[in-house]
């Protein structure tokens, strides 16, 4: 074998071992973030929906208000 086929040869083999630890972490962290992920759904879920609760309440309460003529004067529908 010549010199210049084994230099290629290691030139090869450290690229594609460094491919591949590279490879790797970005399994990792993609692992890492789907857990992340899912974790602040599950404590995020109950406030969003208290959120969501509160906005349809808000929202029966202004057509409750605005059947009666009783909303904020100034202000038009919208």
């Amino acid at each position: 074998m010549s010199a210049p086929f084994v230099v290629w040869l290691c030139v090869g083999l450290v690229t594609t071992v460094a491919l591949l630890a590279v490879l790797i972490a970005l399994v990792r962290h993609v692992v890492v973030l789907g857990r992340t992920v899912g974790r602040f759904q599950r404590e995020i879920r109950p406030i969003a929906d208290e959120i969501a609760e509160g906005g349809t309440r808000a929202s029966s309460r202004r057509s409750t208000l605005r059947a009666r003529g009783g909303g904020p004067t100034g202000m038009t529908p919208g």
